[in-house]
């Protein structure tokens, strides 16, 4: 059973900040820092107030990191046209352990059926680094359309977007 909670600092620091380190992560967040520096920025980003943080539970055991944010505040809002209401996405899974089981997906598919709970979101967007060619294929499995490669300031970025309807439609097929 897949469920979410929101991360905290006391809870999810050490966790967060081990699953940052993992070698399958670190080449696409480039967070392996010292904790000190990991500290400083969860706590900015549980501070951020166009971003939701969570924890993402398999069978009530933390497994997987999202991100789930307001596109049009976000500096993705200089790459494309957002519109208000578009909600964004960054996940991971942590644990080794986790990958390759056919996880991803699932995870993905929970996670847009929160933030499509959001009335005024219209488009879901993703922007997964462009070399992460797994996370793409996962983006593309549960909806989003590649539209193009853009740059942001940390990555080389394939622009991904998921229209409500289609969503909607695919994932109550």
């Amino acid at each position: 059973m897949i469920g979410f909670r929101r991360a905290t600092m006391e809870a999810d620091f050490e966790r967060l900040h081990a699953w940052h380190r993992e070698p399958h992560v670190v080449p696409f967040w480039q967070l392996a820092i010292p904790a000190d520096k990991y500290r400083a920025h969860l706590e900015a980003f549980l501070a951020d107030t166009h971003q939701t943080l969570y924890i993402g539970l398999l069978d009530g055991e933390p497994m997987s990191y999202f991100e789930s944010y307001w596109a049009e505040r976000d500096v993705l809002a200089g790459a494309y046209e957002a519109e208000p209401g578009d909600q964004g996405i960054h996940l991971l899974i942590g644990p080794p352990a986790y990958l390759g089981k056919g996880y991803a997906a699932p995870l993905l598919q929970a996670m847009m059926r929160l933030q499509l709970r959001e009335g005024a979101t219209r488009r879901l967007v993703a922007e997964p680094d462009a070399r992460n060619a797994k996370m793409i294929h996962i983006f593309e499995q549960c909806g989003y359309a590649f539209q193009r490669h853009i740059e942001l300031p940390d990555k080389t970025a394939a622009l991904m977007i998921a229209e409500r309807e289609r969503v909607e439609e695919w994932l109550n097929r």
